[in-house]
């Protein structure tokens, strides 16, 4: 039975797919971030418009594993948004990987703003990529992390969960611009895809 598994697993190596549990762990992830729409009163899109949410397949190689520098004499800055409006965050740390053999990196901020005790651990990754306006929103797309992640000075980035700002649906929102340190020079076609309906602009 272990000889089958492992050469099930070598012949789906072979042809580039992932591991079968890999995708339901990420179809479940985006089924509770759609989920999240219907019930956060100030989402932008409604329940019928969720179906223009599009999504890249499921690829493990851009789940990528990061040694992290954390950077605790950074000083707070004010990151511009898209609305006009600035929000503090300080850089919480550095995490380098590596993506086809190429080294990366892209800096970790935490809120200062954000002071609420059950968002103290929350981390904040906001990046451009090379696919941004072609395949994914043009102003960047973001990911979430928690200081628990991080173990060792390692943690996981994990770009299948990368998602759009809310400024990506409708205008009136204070969305940040990844800072520019935080622009790869790389296509990350995985996550989640430009939105495949109309803008809103109240």
């Amino acid at each position: 039975m272990l000889l089958i598994l492992s050469w099930g697993m070598f012949l789906c190596c072979l042809q580039g797919q992932s591991d079968p549990l890999f995708v339901k762990k990420i179809q479940q992830h985006r089924k509770a971030y759609l989920n999240d729409f219907k019930k956060n009163p100030a989402s932008p899109l409604g329940k019928k418009e969720l179906k223009n949410v599009q999504f890249f397949a499921p690829d493990e190689q851009y789940m990528v594993l990061c040694q992290f520098s954390p950077t605790p004499d950074a000083e707070p800055f004010e990151m511009p948004t898209y609305s006009g409006v600035t929000k503090p965050y300080v850089q919480y740390g550095i995490a380098k990987f590596s993506l086809a053999g190429v080294d990366y990196q892209l800096s970790i901020y935490r809120s200062v703003s954000n002071t609420l005790p059950q968002y103290r651990d929350y981390l904040f990754v906001p990046f451009k990529d090379l696919s941004n306006g072609e395949y994914t929103y043009g102003g960047g797309r973001y990911l979430d992390l928690r200081i628990k992640d991080i173990v060792d000075k390692k943690l996981t980035l994990d770009f299948n969960k990368a998602y759009n700002p809310y400024c990506a649906y409708s205008d009136g929102y204070s969305c940040p611009i990844p800072p520019e340190e935080n622009h790869l020079k790389v296509s990350i076609p995985a996550g989640e895809k430009v939105f495949m309906g109309k803008k809103k602009h109240p």
